[in-house]
């Protein structure tokens, strides 16, 4: 069973980085400010791609939750980091962009850091438990720092915005994953377990995570975003079970002093992926702003299907005098 959640975890985190990557294009180019309100959801649910993303999204997630079904969070979450590397090739391929070494490099120190960190803690099998005044305080507090940062994030440059963001983003998410590796876990045993507020907890944090995961893509800082998401997301769920499921934490000296070096190369890490300089250039533009003339490798199709983009004045009727 170990090695069945092993190989849905891999599958799940390369559906998730696959649907990211997908996202990332039409969350930057939607209408709205640098930072977007809830109907910015609204909007993105009118565009092809974006629910194609979606779907990839939700498959992955789907697999996510069948491996914690059979394997508890600090073995699931370490494999999803794995999913980072797909996501920054993935961007570069569909938004045409060449993949710098050093965002290779970074992202491997990411993923053997948190790696490291995550598979230092104990693996348990113990069935979860999580009384609902404990959810309603954890999901509560999730969501009040959430809040803080994402109204703050009017005022914060594009750099720090999309880490920030993504930091709360993956917050809430790991907060989900705990939700549901808790009702994962007594629905193998009680299929009714999944009619529960748990559940009902788990998929409001998931939506407020969502918007906060697409603004932090819509700075156009798509590498640093999802690594700072797969970097918070793993620990907060795996804290999450190690603190308050009975999973446990390192117990020796040598694992603390490990786990602790392992942090520091994934933090730096994304660092270099934060100073990235390929930020995606639509992410700069915005309704309302000065037009900005087409590059000439971009095609007359490019510009049809975003009328934003479109710089050409009208055409002049016969009928009508020149001004």
């Amino acid at each position: 069973m170990l090695l069945i959640s092993v190989f849905m975890a891999l599958a799940g985190a390369f559906f998730l980085a696959l649907g990211s990557a997908m996202q990332e294009r039409d969350a930057v180019r939607a209408p709205g400010r640098s930072v977007a309100r809830v109907g910015f959801l609204l909007h993105l649910v009118r565009r092809p791609r974006w629910l194609l993303g979606t779907l990839a999204a939700g498959a992955g997630v789907t697999l996510h939750l069948v491996a914690l079904s059979g394997a508890p969070l600090t073995v699931v979450q370490p494999i999803g980091v794995t999913g980072l590397v797909f996501a920054i090739v993935l961007s570069a391929v569909f938004n045409r962009r060449r993949v710098r070494p050093s965002q290779i490099a970074a992202g491997l120190c990411v993923m053997i850091g948190l790696l490291g960190v995550l598979l230092l803690f104990p693996h348990t099998s113990v069935v979860p438990q999580m009384p609902l005044p404990t959810a309603l305080a954890l999901v509560g507090s999730v969501a009040a720092a959430g809040g803080i940062v994402y109204v703050a994030a009017h005022w914060i440059a594009a750099g720090p915005r999309a880490l920030l963001l993504a930091m709360v983003g993956g917050a809430a998410l790991g907060t989900t994953s705990a939700l549901a590796r808790v009702v994962a876990s007594h629905a193998v045993t009680s299929p009714a377990a999944v009619v529960s507020w748990l559940t009902v907890l788990a998929l409001g944090i998931a939506v407020f995570g969502g918007l906060l995961q697409q603004n932090a893509y819509r700075t156009g800082h798509f590498a640093a975003a999802y690594a700072t998401l797969l970097i918070v997301d793993p620990i907060t769920g795996a804290g999450i079970g190690a603190l308050m499921l009975g999973e446990g934490l390192p117990a020796t000296p040598i694992d603390q002093v490990l786990a602790t070096g392992s942090a520091a190369l994934a933090i730096a890490g994304t660092a270099v992926l934060a100073r990235a300089k390929d930020r995606n250039p639509e992410a700069t533009r915005r309704p309302g702003a000065a037009p900005t003339p087409p590059s000439p490798s971009r095609t007359g199709q490019e510009n049809r299907d975003d009328p934003r983009e479109s710089t050409s004045p009208p055409p002049h009727h016969p009928s009508e005098p020149r001004r």
